[in-house]
């Protein structure tokens, strides 16, 4: 039997990362590890990993991160309409997409 897992992060949410001590905004979400297969993979690759937006310093830059090193951020608040029109594609159903990516 194949096991489902969902994302325990949603597209346009603030995130802190545990570990690098960084934040940002969930970009885009796998339901598994799909980064460079050459590059040696994480220890859990069967979990959500997601594209984050750093804001900050390193703002600009987009980390790639598994969902067991990621907690959601309470010192910041949700996007504001203004910010996630400048990061997502929104639906008229509220789906979310990054503005480089179209809504399948």
């Amino acid at each position: 039997m194949t096991q489902i897992q969902s994302a325990r992060f949603g597209l346009g949410q603030i995130v802190r990362h545990r570990d690098d001590a960084f934040r940002g905004v969930v970009m885009d979400v796998d339901a598994r590890y799909a980064g460079d297969p050459a590059a040696p993979g994480p220890d859990r690759p069967a979990q959500p990993f997601y594209r984050i937006y750093v804001i900050g310093e390193g703002d600009g830059l987009i980390a790639y991160a598994a969902e067991d090193v990621l907690e959601r951020d309470p010192e910041i608040g949700a996007l504001s309409p203004a910010d996630e029109a400048r990061w997502f594609t929104v639906d008229g159903r509220g789906r979310h997409a990054p503005l480089s990516q179209p809504i399948h």
